[in-house]
């Protein structure tokens, strides 16, 4: 089997669509505003900070990937300046499906040999480890974006 090309695919399902939940990040986000991707909620973080919070693990992946170091820290991970209007909420969203776009495809060009060695520094664990854990800490987020949006929309009725 083509580990890569398998883990590249459900990566690209979580955010373009088809995968086995039937819920993706496109789906979710294309009719959400800039009002409603920046609204706050007490003791929440907002949409759009949950967007860039996905996009940060991939940002700073990509350099391993192409056999460079992991240089991050968690704490960074939510550290970005929010969108200041709708051009730049939907120029954020063009940057995360092109940042998912060519992190999947650096996945899927990935040897299929690589999955069980260390990501960068053992420290860190395997490749397998760090790629399928930014899938399922981004299908965490999505459950919440989808809560936070449907919230959003209820409160405002």
């Amino acid at each position: 089997m083509n580990w890569s090309a398998q883990i590249a695919k459900q990566l690209r399902t979580l955010y373009f669509g088809k995968n086995w939940t039937a819920a993706t990040y496109k789906q979710h986000l294309q009719d959400v505003t800039y009002e409603e991707a920046t609204q706050t909620m007490e003791g929440f973080n907002n949409i759009a900070m949950l967007v860039n919070h996905t996009l940060y693990y991939m940002r700073v992946q990509m350099p391993v990937l192409n056999g460079g170091a992991l240089v991050a820290s968690d704490k960074e991970s939510f550290e970005y300046p929010p969108p200041q209007s709708e051009e730049e909420w939907q120029a954020l969203l063009a940057e995360m499906w092109t940042i998912v776009e060519d992190f999947a495809a650096k996945v899927e060009s990935l040897p299929n040999d690589i999955w069980e060695t260390s990501f960068g520094d053992e420290k860190y664990g395997s490749y397998y480890r760090n790629i399928q854990g930014t899938i399922e800490h981004s299908h965490y987020h999505l459950g919440q974006i989808v809560y936070l949006k449907k919230w959003i929309r209820a409160k405002s009725n």
